[in-house]
């Protein structure tokens, strides 16, 4: 696997070097538990000389053309699109992804690219009239200058290229951070294709590190004005904590716990195959992926049994292998903390409608019904092919189960009635939600992001600009202003 191999390095002013911290981090496929790759960690004057570079770099790089800016996600686009098969690889060995999600990412990826095309070219300025005779207000609409990047591991290429990529586009300068479980496909893999694409040396740093060697300096550092961060809630509230003390915009894409509801006059087959792509796809770990599967209950008992017979039949295994539709899930740490939860669950009166074993990071599908009010597995995100099916009676009882989570991610509701389905879903706290549909969904020019616990801030489209750009405001005066003294 060469990008794993050959991209193990720190990418810092346009440099490929060795990190020099007094530890590695240990790439490991997740699947088999082979090494492959270390990379020795950057420090704390790493992340300064990154920060510093993409601060020189920048000033250049945001008076150029935005037109010229363009071609470099033109290449990069390319460049992805040649490399398809090497890329896909890259993610079944570094993530453990299958097929069909490395395929899912990858697409994702190229629609990012082309949003980031345009977006080069979206900011505009604006004149607003003034109440003082002879004045003339100017609005501009600039790049903030550097921003930090900490990405997830779950679709690292994808998300770290959803803030990254715009935030070139729009002519910042970039440090990314990827997750230590997946640093080449989520950093240094990002790195040499905007290389390759012509980007100038500076601009994009990739730093492979962890808060064990940097602490919070990656956050705390004066040059970034806006970190954007991808994870948990729990992380995500120490990230906006620290940012905030040193006035530092966040843009924050945090958990989720969401709620695909099934109405009593909903396809039932149809919501059924929603239901179980929206939980398992790539294991369940997916910030949007529906934890629970509400159903009312003049429904529930078909609902449940054609629900479980479909997971029943998904194959788990190696991920390489075009069959499975289950693969391992980031490190066997995550499958036992999943695995403790169900255990948790089912000693506390939950009933396991469906349940296998885990094996290393492998873990079969596993179903929970007649949880009991309260259970705390309602409450939590599940990174992980765990599915709690809940029954409800009636649209009033859907919605209030459905908002009795502190995330609020996502979602979906099911119904004949497409009318009926938006009044449920207005009344559900998420920042997105699908009738019809599953709970898993990103378009490059729809606001994505959540409320409560879910994240503070949307990307994509208008809302990147806002994201990634600062407004100034410059007066003209072309008569003369009377001043009381």
């Amino acid at each position: 696997m060469s990008y794993l191999s050959e991209l193990a390095l720190q990418y810092i002013d346009g440099e490929w070097r060795a990190g020099s911290g007094s530890w590695d981090i240990v790439d490991v496929d997740p699947y088999t538990g082979d090494k492959l790759a270390t990379i020795t960690v950057a420090t704390v004057e790493e992340v300064d000389r990154a920060y510093r570079a993409a601060e020189r770099a920048q000033k250049e790089w945001a008076a150029t053309s935005p037109y010229a800016r363009r071609l470099v996600f033109e290449r990069a686009l390319r460049i992805v699109e040649e490399r398809e098969q090497e890329i896909t690889e890259a993610i079944m060995t570094e993530l453990g992804g299958t097929a069909l999600k490395a395929g899912f990412e990858l697409s994702l990826t190229r629609d990012m690219l082309r949003e980031s095309m345009q977006l080069a070219i979206r900011p505009e300025g604006r004149l607003l009239p003034s109440p003082v005779e002879g004045k003339e207000n100017r609005l501009y609409r600039l790049p903030v200058g550097v921003v930090g990047v900490i990405s997830p591991f779950n679709f690292p290429l994808f998300l770290s290229l959803k803030a990254v990529a715009p935030a070139l586009a729009l002519g910042n300068g970039v440090v990314l951070k990827p997750h230590q479980e997946t640093p080449v496909v989520g950093g240094t893999l990002i790195a040499r294709i905007f290389e390759e694409a012509g980007l100038p040396p500076g601009l994009l740093n990739v730093v492979v590190t962890d808060i064990a060697e940097i602490g919070d300096a990656f956050i705390e550092h004066p040059v970034p004005k806006v970190i954007s961060f991808t994870g948990s809630d729990k992380i995500g509230r120490h990230v906006a904590t620290v940012a905030a003390s040193h006035f530092k915009r966040t843009v924050l894409e945090l958990g989720g716990n969401s709620a695909l509801i099934v109405l009593e006059d909903a396809d039932l087959d149809y919501a059924v195959d929603a239901a179980v792509f929206s939980r398992f796809a790539h294991q369940g770990q997916v910030c949007m992926a529906a934890n629970r599967v509400l159903v009312d209950r003049s429904v529930q008992a078909e609902f449940t049994e054609k629900f479980v017979a479909k997971i029943a039949g998904l194959r788990v295994g190696d991920p390489k292998d075009p069959a499975t539709q289950i693969g391992p899930l980031i490190n066997q740490v995550q499958a036992d903390a999943i695995t403790a939860q169900v255990d948790q669950a089912v000693a506390s009166g939950a009933t396991a409608l469906l349940r296998g074993g885990t094996n290393g990071s492998l873990m079969d599908p596993v179903v929970l019904g007649d949880l009991p009010a309260g259970a705390p597995i309602l409450q939590r995100e599940l990174f992980g092919p765990v599915v709690l099916v809940v029954p409800f009676d009636g649209e009033d009882e859907a919605v209030r189960l459905a908002n009795d989570t502190p995330f609020g991610l996502s979602g979906a509701v099911h119904t004949a009635d497409v009318e009926r389905g938006v009044r449920v879903a207005q009344r559900i706290e998420t920042g997105m939600i699908h009738v019809n549909d599953g709970t898993i969904a990103d378009e490059p020019i729809v606001p994505f992001g959540g409320e409560k616990n879910s994240g503070v801030g949307r990307l994509n489209g208008d809302s990147t600009v806002d994201a990634f750009t600062t407004v100034k405001w410059i007066s003209v005066q072309h008569g003369r202003s009377r001043f009381p003294f």
